[in-house]
């Protein structure tokens, strides 16, 4: 199946990268290809780039892409620098994270990701491996459950959602997306106007599933390891625990180490090894109006200096 997918804050993200044509660069989620296609164009004879992705459907559009310059690795972007090393690859010229689930992912009612329809409770980005969500939901202990729910989904009913999803599943264990929803409807008692009330569980479910903030938490050390000096991190985050985390790792990599009030001459003073690159940029009203999706998504731009790691 076709699905339209619009790459969110296209030519931001790739103008944050300053790209040099004769560089390295990895695009961390492929999904389908806005950002790789926009970088390739961009990358000389002697460019570069490699890019990750768990999906299989993500890697059958990139295997489509036929450019020696060009090379996809099936898997989470958690192991650049593993991956990077396979490939022979020591240090790279920029980054880019396109972060969360795509529009097909959504839109594919078969993957479970999303409540509009009612399909088998899947949630995985990578459908060749690991636990679904239906098998999870199926097995965890009810405080898990409501941890998950209110850490991942910030869900002020979470221990209402993780008992009742106890109390159903012993009478029938959860085998598709419509059957979560409406026990959690019985369990959340008001919602913000527009808002299903299985929101905010199902992005928790999806995130844990998919051990999406730990990637995240993984992948940006490695970034500011590989990245050559003058080299930038461009990261799209669409909601507020992925921004927490980039947001956080960018202003902690970007203080020195030096003690409060401890009198030191400003030349004395060491570079961090990170420095932010101009301030949030969020989707324009005119995006926004042809993607909806874009709304909550804001990108962050760092550059990596010459101060050691």
């Amino acid at each position: 199946m076709s699905f339209e997918h619009r790459t969110v804050l296209l030519h931001e993200a790739v103008d944050a990268l300053a790209i040099q044509p004769d560089g390295l660069y990895v695009d961390g989620t492929f999904g389908r290809g806005g950002h790789s296609r926009l970088i390739l164009s961009r990358l000389g004879p002697s460019g570069r780039l490699v890019s990750f992705d768990k999906d299989p459907a993500a890697i059958a559009e990139a295997q489509t892409i036929a450019d020696p310059r060009f090379t996809i690795v099936h898997d989470g972007f958690r192991t650049l620098a593993q991956s990077l090393d396979d490939l022979g690859i020591q240090q790279i010229n920029g980054l880019l994270l396109d972060l969360g689930v795509s529009s097909p992912q959504l839109d594919d009612g078969s993957r479970g990701f999303s409540f509009r329809f009612d399909a088998p409770l899947d949630m995985r980005m990578d459908t060749t491996r690991g636990i679904t969500a239906a098998d999870w939901l199926n097995s965890a202990d009810e405080k898990d459950i409501a941890e998950v729910v209110r850490d991942y989904g910030e869900e002020r009913f979470a221990k209402q959602v993780a008992a009742a999803i106890v109390a159903r599943r012993l009478e029938q264990p959860f085998s598709t997306t419509r059957e979560l929803a409406a026990v959690v409807a019985t369990a959340v008692r008001t919602r913000e106007p527009g808002q299903d009330p299985a929101t905010r569980t199902f992005q928790a479910v999806r995130i844990f599933i998919n051990r999406e903030l730990e990637e995240l938490a993984l992948i940006l050390p490695q970034a500011l390891s590989r990245l050559v000096p003058g080299g930038r991190l461009s990261v799209i985050a669409f909601h507020s625990l992925e921004d927490r985390i980039v947001k956080r790792f960018v202003q902690d990599a970007s203080k020195n180490d030096l003690p409060d009030r401890l009198p030191v001459r400003a030349a004395d003073i060491p570079e961090p090894p990170l420095k932010p690159v101009g301030k949030p940029i969020r989707a324009s009203k005119d995006e926004v109006d042809a993607n909806p999706r874009a709304r909550s998504a804001i990108l962050r731009v760092a550059e990596r200096t010459g101060a050691p790691a």
